[in-house]
């Protein structure tokens, strides 16, 4: 539910911005070393509740995240098949608030992130400038390149911490439950609606898949997914080749 803030003074009364709750969804896949941060990084930024939508992880990730909940009681752990759109799905399926947020359990929200989207006034949908967790030059390219293509295609991808009204996201139908590009997928019919906004962050990025493959061939093979997305090979086909 949505609420207005008002400020009454004498005889004159003022509606500031609208106030909005915030659902903040984690997928996860054996995500032990980084799902406690993600989660407390959550909860930092005023949600009414985290959700993590757990794909059968084998290691801690759901012993941390029931520890977790014990303590914070706006945290909620649920099962689904792993698959990054069928879990964001679920978790968007069980999420009460105003503005859901997807993010990604290596990354993590600036801590005033929830307050560039009020400053905003809460767009529609869109995602945040990026901060690849490494240096060189390469890595702000890949930055800048990242944020430039929100702007001029409106695609945002996963690990843009990408937000969305909930009624536009029902609107559209949400994420289609497949094993990969349901971020694509997502913005493709969001930007039939608005074209997305872009904040500016920072999200956190762990450089993890650029330093285990190296920073050119990891972006060929990101590049190489999307064109043969594009060209319409099969989201379980893409998924075995990414993995």
């Amino acid at each position: 539910m949505s609420h207005s803030k008002v400020r009454q003074s004498h005889n004159t009364v003022t509606i500031v911005e609208p106030l909005r709750t915030l659902s903040i969804i984690i997928p996860t896949y054996n995500e032990a070393a980084k799902i406690e941060s993600a989660i407390m990084d959550g909860l930092r930024q005023g949600a009414m509740e985290v959700i993590v939508s757990d794909g059968g992880s084998r290691d801690e990730t759901r012993a941390i995240v029931e520890r977790l909940q014990t303590q914070h009681p706006t945290v909620l752990l649920i099962n689904q098949a792993h698959g990054r759109g069928r879990q964001l799905a679920a978790g968007a399926r069980h999420a009460s608030g105003d503005v859901l947020l997807f993010l990604h359990a290596d990354n993590r929200l600036d801590a005033n992130a929830s307050e560039q989207l009020a400053a905003r006034n809460w767009p529609t949908w869109g995602g945040f400038e990026q901060r690849i967790d490494a240096r060189g030059f390469r890595y702000r390219l890949l930055e800048w390149g990242n944020t430039a293509r929100v702007k001029w295609t409106s695609r945002v991808f996963g690990d843009q911490a990408m937000f969305v009204d909930r009624h536009a996201y029902q609107q559209v139908g949400g994420f289609d439950e497949v094993d990969l590009m349901e971020d694509v997928m997502l913005s493709k019919k969001l930007k039939r609606i608005e074209r997305a906004a872009v904040l500016p962050g920072k999200v956190i990025v762990d450089a993890r898949r650029w330093h285990a493959r190296g920073v050119v061939r990891q972006t060929l093979r990101n590049w190489f997914i999307q064109v043969a997305f594009a060209l319409g090979v099969s989201t379980q086909t893409l998924r075995r080749w990414y993995r």
